[in-house]
């Protein structure tokens, strides 16, 4: 073997064996090993509720960020600009490719 597979191997025993350590499992609620958390909460089943129905009253559906700007006025024609756009595109006023 040369030095390299000699390397990678002992690389992937220290992970392996770093992994292995992980915890031990606890099984003494079960033989799936699954344990009941219970909590103590400071607020009322009631005081929960009212506020999660508050909370539906006035959330919105519309995602953040999604209205549209309001249009700008402007006094200038869309001829007299789309004339502008055209004669700076053949002086080669534009910029083009990635900035």
């Amino acid at each position: 073997m040369n030095t390299k597979s000699i390397l990678a191997i002992a690389a992937f025993a220290a992970i392996a064996a770093t992994g292995a350590q992980a915890g031990e499992a606890d099984l003494s609620a079960g033989p799936s090993g699954q344990v009941a958390v219970q909590s103590q909460g400071t607020r009322s089943r009631a005081e929960v509720q009212a506020e999660a129905v508050a909370a539906v009253a006035t959330r919105s559906t519309e995602p953040a960020g999604s209205r549209i700007a309001a249009p700008l006025k402007s006094n200038v024609e869309v001829r007299t600009v789309r004339a502008q756009a055209a004669q700076a595109a053949r002086l080669g006023q534009l910029p083009h490719g990635e900035v």
